[in-house]
């Protein structure tokens, strides 16, 4: 079952008005029959995750693009996700990347830094770091590749970098050798589980020079997914895109050249899912988070959250 463009906007216009009631789904309920074997979530390979600063919810709607809708199509998307507060760059992407919120790791303005902050983290490794994905997956999957690419240099500030494999930091507002650069560690690390991460800012640059909506904004949309393509036909290609997951995500929205307000359309965004043990052409209706997707992405390799996180798995996305 596929998800038409007009459902996708229509569904846009409820969340951006804050009008849905949403139908819940217990995720206590769904876990317990996980544990009883009713809900199949088989181990990752790999998993990569794509996305562009500032998504709208009615902007991806509005673009042009044929490679995300394929994963929307071919997985599971939540178009009512929230962000965590303040609905600003750093606090969300740590949020996406530790499964928690910044009441816990305490990033709670784009000039955090790892010496320099008002609240503390409450627990950290041994460099000062709260608990992230990349530490999780290093520790307790043996053999994981990792891999961090981004083109705004505050973006790893709150992460501990001794547990990426791989980086690449660009000035460059385009997309090409983020994503190209990721093309090149897949396939060096073909036979090796891995997780990556691949962020661009270029959108939210747009947004805030030309307004969220506007054609200028919509178009950045659609360049990115020109690479979001690359990397599918690639896989494809490989041989490896049907043990892959890949997920869409972004975080936060815009109003007019700016965001950080608790309007929806700053608030309310995208969370997409495709791969194996995924339902295909699924809107998730359960509560979704930005700090969701740290313990998702463990969840889907088999390992264990830290105590310290607070991120749920929306465990209806599984088959």
């Amino acid at each position: 079952m596929s998800i038409s463009r007009r459902d996708f906007f229509k569904k846009s216009l409820v969340a951006g008005a804050g009008a849905a009631a949403a139908t819940m789904i217990g995720p206590f309920a769904l876990e317990a029959e996980a544990k009883k074997g009713k809900v199949r979530i088989p181990k990752a390979r790999r998993v990569i995750v794509m996305t562009f600063d500032g998504i709208r919810v009615d902007g991806l709607a509005k673009a042009r693009t044929p490679n995300i809708d394929t994963l929307i199509a071919e997985g599971s998307a939540s178009y009512l996700t929230r962000d965590v507060m303040p609905s600003i760059t750093l606090p969300n992407y740590t949020s996406h990347l530790t499964g928690a919120g910044p009441e816990v790791h305490g990033v709670a303005t784009n000039g955090w830094k790892v010496d320099d902050y008002k609240l503390a983290p409450v627990q950290t490794d041994a460099d000062g770091y709260f608990p992230s994905v990349y530490k999780e997956l290093k520790e307790n999957v043996p053999g994981i590749k990792t891999a961090y690419y981004w083109n705004w240099q505050p973006l790893i500030n709150a992460l501990n970098p001794k547990y990426m494999d791989d980086k690449l930091l660009t000035s460059d507002e385009g997309y090409a050798a983020l994503f190209d650069r990721a093309i090149t560690y897949i396939s060096a690390n073909r036979n090796d589980k891995l997780f990556m991460f691949i962020y661009n800012g270029h959108t939210d640059e747009v947004g805030h020079k030309h307004s969220w909506m506007s054609p200028e904004y919509i178009r950045s949309i659609e360049e990115g997914d020109v690479q979001v393509g690359k990397v599918i036909d690639f896989l494809k290609k490989e041989g490896l895109y049907e043990d892959s997951h890949l997920m869409f995500i972004t975080d936060h929205g815009g109003i007019n050249k700016g965001h950080g307000g608790v309007s929806p359309e700053e608030m309310i965004v995208p969370w997409v899912i495709k791969g194996p043990g995924i339902k295909e052409g699924f809107t998730i209706e359960e509560a979704n988070n930005t700090v969701n997707t740290a313990s998702t992405i463990l969840k889907l390799f088999g390992v264990e959250q830290p105590l310290c996180w607070t991120g749920e798995v929306p465990m209806s996305i599984f088959k």
